[in-house]
């Protein structure tokens, strides 16, 4: 089965051409991230706007890349929820016109379910059951999967995500935009030697950050700031060994055969060496181009999502408060 992937969720337009929900023939992803530095952030109107002269262009050059063209395409996944409802509906509207003038199946894909499913598309096969740690600009959550289609929610956050936080991080350092990658590779030339808050909220796999971004403004505030590689650092840190150690703890607790991490915060280079670290199974994680929003996970999961239930009809609207599990 050949999946034309699309993907608008927030500020990347992307479209992909995925064969059997495991290999990328494709993956074409046009970022917005120039357009909104100027604004330190995101603008929904904006980035929606970009998605209308981008979306065509991007899908065209998928399909180039791939020598195929509509007429070897067996289905369409595309995102449908959560994110940004104008963005969103970019993506899915122009799905549904291709799926009806083509007479092709439609999977409306959830973007928190797509990111895990980038972990089927660079050469391994998760072994189930499973924790997946899900950790990106707008979501954090520690989920349990049995099965495909078949999740238990472990866990998620109480106030920011990991990605949000790393982004509030940036800005009150001055690092700039996007926050994450910004505090990743400042926190390489710096010693995390600050002591920094950890929400621990022991007795759950839930986590909490906006604490430990409280602390690192009035840090800033006060002058308490010497060395800012040394704050992105020990910031960094105290995200990472909250994230790795539930995420540990419940890999345990549920005894799973392996440990997936997926979404933005994956490609940080210092969970990525923790989760393996202390993980009491193997861990997969992504190349960090499938870390990001990209469509090829879309195509993967709408794969598996066609394999199992009936295709979505041409009402399929978008949720961008749309919820895992």
């Amino acid at each position: 089965m050949i999946v034309l992937g699309i993907e608008t969720s927030c500020d990347e337009t992307a479209a992909s051409v995925v064969q059997d929900g495991r290999y990328i023939i494709s993956n074409v992803v046009s970022s917005q991230v120039d357009i909104h530095a100027r604004y330190g952030g995101i603008v929904p109107e904006v980035a929606s706007r970009q998605h209308l002269l981008s979306i065509m262009p991007v899908i065209d050059e998928a399909l180039k890349q791939s020598s195929k063209t509509l007429d070897n395409i067996d289905a369409i996944a595309v995102t449908f929820g959560p994110g940004l409802a104008g963005s969103l509906l970019v993506g899915t509207n122009v799905a549904k016109a291709i799926s009806f003038a083509r007479n092709l199946s439609l999977a409306g894909v959830n973007h928190l379910e797509a990111h895990i499913y980038a972990n089927w598309l660079f050469g391994h096969e998760p072994a189930m059951p499973l924790v997946c740690l899900i950790v990106s600009g707008g979501h954090t959550d520690l989920v349990l999967m049995k099965g495909h289609g078949d999740y238990q929610l472990l866990g998620h956050t109480l106030d920011d995500a990991a990605g949000e936080a790393f982004d509030k991080a940036a800005r009150v350092l001055g690092l700039g935009y996007p926050g994450g990658p910004a505090v990743d590779r400042a926190a390489e030339s710096g010693s995390p030697n600050m002591e920094m808050p950890r929400a621990w909220l022991k007795g759950t796999s839930n986590f909490s950050f906006s604490g430990l971004k409280t602390f690192l403004t009035r840090l800033k505030e006060s002058g308490q700031i010497e060395n800012v590689s040394d704050a992105a650092a020990s910031f960094r840190k105290a995200v990472v060994d909250v994230l790795a150690t539930k995420t540990a703890n419940a890999a345990r607790e549920h005894g799973v055969n392996q440990v997936l991490v997926s979404g933005g915060v994956a490609a940080n280079r210092l969970l990525r060496q923790e989760i393996v670290n202390q993980s009491p199974v193997p861990v997969l994680i992504p190349p960090p181009a499938l870390c990001t929003d990209n469509a090829a996970m879309v195509a993967a999961c709408g794969y598996f999502q066609l394999k199992r239930k009936p295709v979505d009809r041409l009402c399929l609207d978008v949720k961008p408060s749309l919820k895992f599990a």
